[in-house]
């Protein structure tokens, strides 16, 4: 995640313990303005089975991660505050900050003393982060803790937090429309895929980084948010290997990607930060030049800022980038 190599290497040390085109949000309203006529209270339940109640629907909202950010961008509100607004604009393109949103630090250690200087009438945050923090945060405003990520069912899990941030806003009826046109483009893009033969073909997703003259790569496996995307397109993940049970994440090398047999496979990695192992880091790698994608040039670098744990946009935009990649 971000700064990329730190994030990476803090999931791969969880991940080998077993545990680890292009959509534009609607224009988002003021903050000030709520995003609502109506002044009515308003309950929601978070992933905590906390009960969060609301005097009126919120409109100056703090977002301690960038999915969730996302998500409220996209439902026509402008947060007031999210953590590594740097960050947040280099990797997530789908629904983009204005220059008012103000950094509250980074993801791992947001600064409680920014937040609650913004006056937020509602914090939302994963509960992947230190437990301890709600407490800090619950003292000055109402929090929402949403799971952040279930390789379960990840799509669901997107959905409901979809939701809920919609519930919370007063922006049920946008939620709908943005399920509705992702629903509509994973049913074109799975037409196109099949149309032009590729139903049911295997793809690998990736992204990696370099510590000294090592390259670590990070496959998205099984249950994890793009690979459900990929696969509800009409398409087979080819990795198998171990993934965490939250994230569908595993971790591999090099050597680890010769499991990779299947000559159809299409290889998919990112590096929105500049920093691409795969075309500089590899690119005079014995192995990795004979790995089968490679030699068939079936290796694509997708498009920048396009967030691997997004909301609906995000995840739109990776079907689309995906269906481009085939049929061209």
């Amino acid at each position: 995640m971000i700064p990329l190599r730190t994030a990476l290497v803090a999931v791969a040390a969880v991940a080998m313990l077993g545990a680890c085109g292009t959509t534009e949000a609607p224009a988002p309203e003021p903050a000030a303005s709520g995003g609502t006529a109506s002044a009515a209270p308003i309950t929601v339940t978070d992933d905590r089975g906390k009960q969060i109640t609301l005097d009126r629907p919120a409109g100056k909202v703090v977002a301690l991660e960038w999915g969730e950010a996302e998500m409220v961008v996209s439902l026509g509100v402008m947060p007031v505050g999210v953590a590594d607004v740097k960050g947040y604009g280099t990797w997530v393109t789908a629904a983009k900050l204005d220059p008012s949103v103000k950094d509250v630090g980074t993801r791992q250690e947001p600064s409680v003393d920014s937040i609650a200087a913004l006056q937020p009438d509602l914090i939302v945050m994963e509960s992947s982060r230190d437990p301890s923090l709600v407490s800090q945060l619950e003292k000055f405003a109402p929090v929402v803790v949403l799971t952040g990520s279930d390789a379960g069912d990840n799509l669901g899990r997107m959905r409901k937090d979809l939701k809920t941030i919609a519930t919370a806003l007063g922006k049920t009826a946008e939620a709908d429309k943005l399920l509705a046109d992702f629903d509509t483009a994973l049913t074109e893009g799975k037409s196109k895929l099949a149309a032009a033969g590729f139903a049911g073909k295997p793809f690998a997703i990736a992204d990696g980084w370099k510590d000294g003259s090592k390259i670590s790569i990070r496959m998205f496996g099984k249950g994890a948010l793009v690979s459900d995307v990929a696969t509800q397109l009409g398409l087979v993940n080819a990795w198998t290997g171990k993934v965490d049970p939250a994230w569908g994440l595993g971790v591999t090398d090099v050597e680890g990607l010769t499991a990779l047999k299947d000559p159809d496979t299409r290889f998919f990695y990112n590096a929105s930060d500049g920093v691409d192992v795969f075309a500089d880091g590899l690119a005079s790698n014995a192995i990795w030049k004979k790995l089968p994608f490679v030699e068939k040039k079936q290796v694509t670098k997708l498009p920048d800022g396009i967030w691997t744990f997004g909301g609906p946009l995000s995840c739109k935009q990776y079907a689309e980038a995906l269906v481009k990649a085939y049929t061209g």
